[in-house]
C-alpha cells in the first residue's frame, strides 16, 4: 500500500478526517485539485459540538480568538422586532460553548491545516483524482499531477471529501438524488451600521423572502445572505450595489461603508443514496447538501469525519474487523436525511414566492417563532438540535444497554453529557470533556468498582474512571438523571456505546468483541 487512506478534498471535512487519522497513527494522503486553500467561503456558523471536537484537536482556543460569539438571535418581520432568544441561556450547563460561533470556513480550514502541519502532514495541492479501480484488498487511484502526468496510488481505503461534484462519489457509482431550489441567492461581506441588534444574529423575514445578518469579527463587519430580488435575477454582472436597496428596504436605515466580497449562487438539496461503496466513502458535501437553515452544513461534514476516523483507525491498525466501517453509513446517513428533510421544509416556506407563503412568513411564522423563543424549555430543545449536541445513534448496532435506564438519563448512542466531577476522592471537580481525551475509550463506573477485563491490544486504548462517592458528584449526576449504580462505556467520539447498572466482569470485553469486532 502507498497509504492506508487516500482523502480526496482538503476542505473542512477532509482536513478534519486527515487530522484525526494522523493523531491515531494512520498513514494518509490528502489531495485537492485546487492550487491552494479557498480565500472566500459561504459557511460561517460553527456549532457547539464542533467546538467540542476542536477542543480535543487542540484548536478551540485559537478559533475563539479569531471568531465572534453570537450569543443571541433576533427575528424581524415587516420592519418590527418580533423576538429574541438568548443562546447562552438555552445552552447553559449543556456545553462549554453555549452559543453559535461565527467563524468563516476559510479560517476553519486554516486552523485545521496548521494543526495538520504541526503533526508532520500536509495537503498535496493541484492533484486531481481521475480514476478508481477497487479490488477486494485495496483501491488503485489514478491521480493527475500539476504537470498533467497521471500516476497510480494504492490505498486500503478512499474517503471522498470533495464536495457536491465529488469525483469519488461519481467514480464509485453512488447516486446523488435531489434538486436545486429555483431561487438565486447572494452573499456579501460588508461594513455597515444600522438598526440591527449588534453582535447577534438578525433574521429579517419579508413578503418576498428573507435576509440573514451575521456579525463578523472586526468593527461593523457583517455577512449578509439573502434572495436576489426577482427583477434582478436575470441581470448579468450583478453587484452588491444592485441588491443593497432591497436590504435597506427590509432591514431599516442601513449605512454601507464598503463591500469586500459579493457572490451569487444556487442552493441544492441532495443526499447520497449510500455513504459507502466497498472501500470508498463519501463525507460532507460529497454525501449531502442542503439549505443554510440552522448553519448545519459544514458542521455535519465535520461530524461525518469525526465518526469515521476512529473506526478507520481501529481497522487500519488491525484492532477491529472491517465490518465496523459499516456503522459509518448506518449512523450518519439517517442524520443527513433527517437534516435534509427538516431544513428543506423550513427553507421552502422561507423562500417561497407565493403570496400565502409571504403572509405565513411575516405573520404566522414570525409570531410562532417569537412565542417559542420566550419559552425556556423550547429554547433548550432547539439549542440541542441546532448545536448538534443532541445528535444520537440510539438505533445503531454500536448502542447497547444491559439494563433499562431512566428516560431522562443518557442512553446508549447519546453524546455523553458535559459534567464537572471529582475524579479522585478529595480532589477538585474536573471538566469531564477535558479529562477524557478522544484517542481512547472511557469506562465510567458510578457507585461501584470496575472489573479488570482482559482486552488485549485495546487495553491501552481504554481509560477507567471510578467516580468517588461525594455530595458534589451526587448533585452533578442527579442534574443529568444518572442513577447509582451506573456505568457508561464511551466511544472515542464521546458517544455512549454500552451502559447499564451493574458492571459485570466480561461485559466490556464481550461488547467490544461482538459490537465492534475488536480483536482482543
Amino acid at each position: 500500500m502507498d497509504t492506508d487512506v487516500l482523502i480526496v478534498g482538503a476542505g473542512p471535512t477532509g482536513l478534519m478526517l486527515a487530522n484525526q487519522l494522523v493523531r491515531r497513527g494512520v498513514r494518509m494522503l490528502l489531495i485537492d485539485h485546487h492550487a491552494g486553500p479557498a480565500q472566500q467561503t459561504r459557511a460561517l456558523g460553527v456549532q457547539a459540538r464542533t467546538l467540542e471536537i476542536y477542543a480535543q484537536l487542540g484548536i478551540a482556543a485559537r478559533a475563539l480568538e479569531l471568531g465572534k460569539r453570537g450569543t443571541g438571535a433576533n427575528i424581524w418581520a415587516s420592519g418590527r422586532h418580533m423576538g429574541r432568544v438568548l443562546l447562552s441561556g438555552a445552552g447553559q450547563n449543556a456545553t462549554p460553548y453555549p452559543y453559535i460561533f461565527i467563524l468563516g470556513q476559510d479560517d476553519n480550514e486554516r486552523l485545521m491545516g496548521e494543526r495538520l502541519r504541526e503533526q508532520g502532514a500536509a495537503v498535496t495541492w493541484s492533484t486531481e483524482l481521475v480514476g478508481l479501480a477497487p479490488s477486494a484488498e485495496s483501491v488503485t487511484a489514478r491521480l493527475k499531477d500539476p504537470d498533467g502526468t497521471v500516476r497510480e496510488c494504492t490505498a486500503a481505503w478512499v474517503a471522498g471529501c470533495d464536495g457536491a461534484h465529488s469525483a469519488v462519489r461519481t467514480l464509485s457509482g453512488i447516486r446523488f438524488p435531489g434538486a436545486a431550489y429555483e431561487h438565486t441567492f447572494f452573499v456579501a461581506d460588508v461594513q455597515m451600521t444600522g438598526g440591527m441588534v449588534p453582535d447577534e444574529v438578525n433574521v429579517y423575514l419579508w413578503r418576498e423572502g428573507f435576509h440573514l445578518l451575521f456579525p463578523m469579527r472586526g468593527t461593523d463587519h457583517w455577512r449578509i445572505v439573502g434572495i436576489v430580488p426577482e427583477p434582478l435575477r436575470a441581470q448579468p454582472d450583478l453587484r452588491f450595489e444592485d441588491v443593497a436597496p432591497s436590504v435597506r428596504h427590509e432591514a431599516g436605515d442601513l449605512a454601507f461603508q464598503g463591500c469586500s466580497w459579493f457572490s451569487i449562487y444556487r442552493i441544492h438539496h441532495r443526499a447520497a443514496a449510500h455513504f459507502r461503496a466497498g472501500r470508498c466513502f463519501v463525507l460532507g458535501d460529497a454525501a449531502h447538501v442542503h439549505s443554510p437553515v440552522g448553519a448545519q452544513g459544514m458542521n455535519t461534514g465535520l461530524q461525518d469525519a469525526y465518526n469515521l476516523a476512529w473506526k478507520l483507525a481501529l481497522v487500519a491498525n488491525g484492532q477491529a474487523d472491517a465490518a465496523l466501517l459499516d456503522t459509518y453509513e448506518e449512523e450518519r446517513l439517517p442524520v443527513a436525511q433527517r437534516l435534509l428533510n427538516t431544513t428543506d421544509r423550513a427553507f421552502r416556506l422561507v423562500v417561497s414566492d407565493s403570496p400565502v407563503a409571504g403572509l405565513l412568513r411575516t405573520q404566522v411564522l414570525a409570531r410562532l417563532a417569537a412565542f417559542a423563543m420566550s419559552r425556556p424549555a423550547i429554547q433548550r430543545a432547539a439549542f440541542r438540535i441546532v448545536s448538534q449536541i443532541g445528535i444520537h445513534y440510539r438505533h445503531g448496532r454500536l448502542a447497547q444497554s444491559s439494563a433499562a435506564r431512566p428516560e431522562a438519563a443518557p442512553q446508549a448512542g447519546d453524546r455523553f453529557p458535559w459534567l464537572h466531577l471529582k475524579l479522585r476522592a478529595g480532589g477538585a471537580p474536573e471538566d469531564l470533556f477535558s479529562a477524557m481525551p478522544d484517542l481512547s475509550f472511557h469506562l465510567i463506573a458510578i457507585g461501584q468498582g470496575a472489573p479488570a477485563d482482559e482486552l488485549g491490544p485495546l487495553e491501552q486504548r481504554l481509560q477507567v474512571h471510578v467516580i468517588p462517592d461525594d455530595p458534589d458528584n451526587e448533585r452533578e449526576l442527579a442534574r443529568v438523571h444518572i442513577p447509582r449504580p451506573s456505568f457508561y462505556l464511551l466511544r472515542p467520539d464521546g458517544h455512549v456505546g454500552l451502559c447499564g447498572r451493574q458492571l459485570a466482569p466480561g461485559l466490556v470485553r464481550d461488547y467490544l468483541r461482538a459490537r465492534l469486532g475488536a480483536r482482543l
